[in-house]
């Protein structure tokens, strides 16, 4: 009998490990490249549940205020999809280099860090009007 126990316990034990909610994302990084200031602001990340059981995303954060994610909130069940919309303040100059950390109970990462790269150059201004003296000419009203 104890031996039986120790076989049902085992089996149990094993079917309880694959039962796993997993997480697999398309792509661990997001390059924006150049970018004109005030460009698209957003990009996709795919998530992916291969495990067995559903995947629940608790928490998706920006590493500062200037990268802001959006997530379901519902679980994703095992072999579906969902996406992690993000949102970076492109009105900002310069490099990116930022991330978003993702919270789950996912058993193979249950912390996944994505990133967003590029570079954000300054839209330039138009030139202001010259006359031939070369003062700046009047604006327009």
């Amino acid at each position: 009998m104890k031996k039986l126990l120790t076989v049902l316990a085992l089996v149990f034990a094993t079917i309880m490990v694959n039962a796993q909610a997993q997480i697999d994302v398309n792509k661990e990084t997001h390059d924006y490249g150049e970018m004109v200031q005030g460009g698209d602001p957003y990009c996709e990340f795919v998530v992916t549940n291969t495990g067995t059981e559903p995947l629940i995303i608790s928490n998706a954060k920006g590493s500062c205020g200037c990268t802001v994610p959006e997530w379901t909130k519902e679980p994703i069940l095992p072999g579906k999809t969902s996406i992690i919309k993000v949102r970076y303040d492109t009105k900002r100059v310069g490099p990116i280099n930022k991330s978003v950390t993702i919270t789950s109970n996912a058993e193979n990462e249950p912390t996944k860090i994505l990133r967003i790269k590029g570079n954000i150059k300054a839209t330039t201004a138009p030139a202001a009007p010259v006359k031939e003296s070369g003062a700046t000419a009047p604006k327009a009203n």
